[in-house]
């Protein structure tokens, strides 16, 4: 019996990877991690991917060359306060690492970039919504530029490639469950807690997101079909949530959970720049101040109209996202924020005669 094909996973213990890991079964799963030891992958391997060789001795690189068929990369600096320079270490120098690795191995590339590679006015050499300097520790323009530069390096290698682009990812599609919070969450928890003075986003804004499993379940059909080329979106597309649909769904949720919540007022960027920022902001105390800054530049990836592209419900690849299914996936991701944020009010004391 011939051997099950053998892939190198990176940014195991992700938000993705974690998705990703039970979706590769009839896969050998060989993890490469640097810290955080991963629990179901067969294999794993400690390395450093802005080494030389992976951070491998030349014996152990040799080895591994020889054994991967196919490499899933998403390990990435996601974070949007980590500062260019360690941004594009990971995002950057790093997939050249491992477009390094699948060249030698003569294997297959499957890596996971952005959709919102496509926001194109977001970017740190050039001016566009959330660009204003502020007082802001979020740069989400600095990631933005790193995938960019990342997917180039990819494009420009040679090796046979896919380049996988999920929109935002939240928690499972049934139970919200994931390995750490997102952006997109600490917005919804500031909103459940009442700490969002205004939201600068028309009410017609896209925000779109997909479960991890749906990405999971993409890219492991991907793997598994042997694809070899192309570019895939995942993302809900027009089925995304419009910014004001958002804000009605979680003023039900609240309600279903004993929230007090009074919904922000919807305002355009353009606005807050013009006048509530130099009308209001200065005599607001320094950590408001950078709370409002960083929620404006969160706020930029969402201010277009215009829908992402997406590659769900085609052949051999998950259902496309119909609105229900965002809709319950966002309840799942309020459901899980309030759980593990300990939002609940406690249940009222029964009253008995």
């Amino acid at each position: 019996m011939p051997a099950a094909p053998t892939v190198l996973l990176t940014g195991a213990s992700g938000v993705l990877g974690t998705a990703l890991l039970p979706e590769l079964s009839g896969r050998r799963v060989i993890a490469l991690v640097h810290h955080t030891p991963v629990p179901g992958a067969d294999e794993q391997l400690t390395g450093d991917l802005t080494a030389p060789r992976l951070g491998l001795d030349a014996t152990a690189y040799a080895d591994l060359c020889a054994r991967v068929d196919a490499v899933v990369h998403c390990a990435a600096v996601t974070g949007f306060t980590d500062g260019p320079a360690a941004t594009h270490a990971l995002n950057e120098a790093g997939t050249l690492r491992i477009v390094q690795l699948v060249a030698d191995a003569n294997a297959l590339l499957y890596h996971v970039s952005s959709a919102f590679v496509a926001r194109t006015g977001i970017t740190g050499s050039g001016s566009g919504p959330g660009q204003d300097t502020g007082e802001r520790t979020a740069r989400p323009e600095n990631y933005l530029d790193s995938k960019r530069a990342g997917e180039d390096v990819v494009r420009t290698s040679g090796v046979p490639a896919v380049i996988i682009r999920p929109s935002v990812i939240t928690g499972d599609s049934r139970t919200g469950e994931i390995s750490a919070f997102q952006g997109l969450h600490g917005m919804l928890a500031s909103l459940l807690r009442g700490r969002l003075p205004l939201v600068p986003l028309s009410p017609g804004s896209l925000i779109d997101f997909v479960p991890q499993d749906v990405v999971a379940a993409t890219v492991a059909a991907l793997v598994r079909d042997g694809a070899h080329e192309g570019e895939v979106w995942v993302t809900a597309g027009d089925q995304a949530l419009r910014a004001d649909r958002l804000l009605e769904l979680a003023a039900e949720f609240a309600a279903q959970a004993g929230l007090d919540l009074t919904l922000p007022r919807m305002v355009s960027p353009d606005l807050v720049d013009r006048l509530i920022r130099p009308v209001f902001m200065a005599d607001l105390p320094p950590a408001t101040r950078r709370r409002l800054d960083d929620l404006l530049a969160m706020t930029a990836l969402f201010t277009a109209h215009q829908p992402f592209p997406t590659d769900l419900g085609k052949p051999g690849l998950p259902a496309a996202m119909g609105a229900d299914r965002a809709e319950s996936a966002l309840h799942a991701a309020l459901s899980q924020l309030v759980r593990t944020k300990g939002m609940n009010r406690p249940a009222p004391a029964l009253v008995t005669a």
